[in-house]
Formats: structure tokens, sequence, C-alpha cells
């Protein structure tokens, strides 16, 4: 058993701890390059809003890519799962509440 599988056995409800750690310090630390990418396109996404966004962030992009994760198929299952449903959508709402899009500022004429 190699060192990643060592990490990825320990399990919270049949998802990996050590994934959700890694994506959520992941973000933490590219979140502050994130924000500055976005305010050069007038959005401005506070570092914050990153941490709430990485759980549907991580769902979206592994439906883009067809990577069906345990969380990803739960997340789709109409039938069961609420609670992770309810928790996405929480922290997609949570994510998506302080964004903003800036104005570009008109250049005065002065003489």
């Amino acid at each position: 058993m190699n060192t990643l599988e060592f990490l990825r056995q320990f399990r919270f409800s049949g998802y990996a701890i050590f994934d959700l750690v890694a994506a959520l310090l992941g973000i933490y630390l590219i979140s502050p390059l994130l924000s500055k990418l976005f305010l050069k396109i007038r959005i401005d996404i506070p570092k914050l809003n990153w941490l709430y966004l990485t759980l549907p962030i991580g769902i979206l992009v592994h439906l883009l890519v067809g990577e069906m994760t345990p969380m990803t198929v739960d997340f789709l299952n109409i039938h069961d799962h609420y609670i992770l449903k309810i928790l996405t959508i929480g922290l997609l709402v949570l994510g998506l509440r302080n964004i903003k899009i800036r104005k570009k500022h008109k250049a005065t004429n002065q003489r």
C-alpha cells in the first residue's frame, strides 16, 4: 500500500477525508491568485468565497471531465443523499453571495 492509498483509506460517510482536505487546502493556497485573475475581468470574488465554492466546483469539474467519483454519483442520485445535495447547494449560495461585478471607470476629460 503506497502513501496515497494509505491516506485515502480514512473516510467519513464513504468520502475520503484526504481528498476534501487537499481540495480545501489547494483552493486556500490559490485563492489570492484566482481573485486577482477574476478582478482583471472585473469580477470581484472574495478569497473566502473560493472555500465555499470548493465542493460545488469539484462536483462540476468531475462531471465535465467524466470522472464519476462517489460524491459526484451521490449528488446525481435523485433518490437519496439529500444532505449532500442541501450542503452543496448551500455552499454554492454562500459562495456566490458576495461576488460583485465592477463597473469600468470612465476617463474624465480634463483640459
